[in-house]
């Protein structure tokens, strides 16, 4: 006899109800970047736009900065910690296999009977975190908190010109929820892993274990390659993006894309044929490339300024590592 499986009925829609960051307190600029490699300030904001960067200190480490962000996105959702029912951490910098940083940080703020996984999807996992988050929801109800933190500079060789001046730490958070009405669109995502090596580590880790006297492994990357598909491929994926989600760019209200370049956040504004009045996030001039807290970090920034609001419609795209890429429309909280 086959028996037959409950299914529990979830949200039929869901929103961004709250965000939360945390910065590091150290402010890099580019003079001191500059006594590691050979490059000046002009040259680093002439080619990124980077001026600063936070670089974490060894008490701010991803459990407590992801703690900090996700505190205040918990709080800022009207919500206490017992409301989170699954916490889904984008990381690619945890350097211990197992266990998931997500289950910590559930353990650090309370929500000790949610679930926790962490998602490996370089600059783009934040963006995988919220589908997957707006999916569970809409499986089976709760509340998903969803955080992308980074410690960049653990992975960084600070001699590598072509990294070093780039990345820098910090965490930001959304809780995601039931809503009334539609607050997350449809996911385009994919990947491009024929050019996977165009963003690696340098060595796997099983090399310290053959050679424990070699360097230690370091994030490297063919700029010039990921900046020509970044610029070419992901202007499509944005206008993808928005005729699935049924928003024309004249109804778009904000683009926050991940924070890898200002150069490609205006080639691809520019290829997109947003209006003026559209705000493109641009956290990446005092933050750097966060990779994975990159979207949440620059969204708390727009709304903080007040160049945004509650109910604004915004372009979410992330893309890197992989070369995997996930863009949504979303309500901003």
């Amino acid at each position: 006899m086959t028996a037959e499986i409950t299914v529990p009925v979830g949200a039929r829609h869901t929103r961004i109800l709250g965000v939360g960051a945390y910065r590091p307190r150290r402010i890099v600029d580019n003079a001191e970047v500059c006594q590691y490699i050979d490059s000046s300030d002009e040259w680093i904001r002439a080619r990124t736009g980077i001026r600063t960067r936070r670089w974490a200190s060894p008490d701010e480490t991803l459990g407590a900065m992801a703690e900090h962000a996700a505190s205040k996105a918990i709080a800022a959702a009207g919500l206490v910690p017992g409301d989170i029912t699954c916490v889904i951490a984008a990381t690619f910098t945890h350097l211990m296999q197992t266990p998931a940083i997500a289950t910590e940080i559930a353990h650090r703020i309370g929500a000790t009977r949610a679930a926790g996984f962490d998602v490996s999807a370089g600059c783009a996992g934040f963006v995988h975190g919220v589908v997957l988050a707006s999916d569970a929801v809409r499986a089976r109800g709760g509340h998903v908190l969803v955080v992308g933190v980074e410690r960049m500079t653990d992975i960084l060789d600070m001699t590598d010109r072509s990294t070093a001046f780039i990345f820098g730490d910090g965490a930001g958070a959304v809780v995601i929820g039931p809503s009334d009405t539609p607050g997350i669109g449809p996911a385009v995502w994919g990947a491009d892993g024929g050019q996977a090596d165009a963003i690696s580590q340098s060595v796997p880790w099983d090399v310290l274990k053959k050679d424990p006297g070699h360097p230690f492994p370091a994030l490297r990357q063919d700029g010039q390659r990921v900046f020509r598909w970044a610029v070419y491929e992901m202007a499509k994926v944005a206008r993808r993006t928005l005729d699935e989600s049924g928003i024309s760019p004249e109804q778009l209200d904000a683009f926050i894309p991940h924070q890898a370049n200002e150069r490609i956040i205006d080639s691809m504004t520019r290829s997109m044929g947003l209006p003026e009045r559209v705000v493109v996030a641009k956290d990446i001039v005092t933050s750097g490339n966060t990779s994975g807290a990159s979207i949440p970090l620059a969204m708390e920034a727009v709304l903080a300024s007040g160049e945004v609001v509650a109910g604004d419609t915004a372009l979410l795209l992330g893309y890197g590592a992989g070369l995997s890429y996930a863009a949504v429309v979303a309500t901003l909280p």
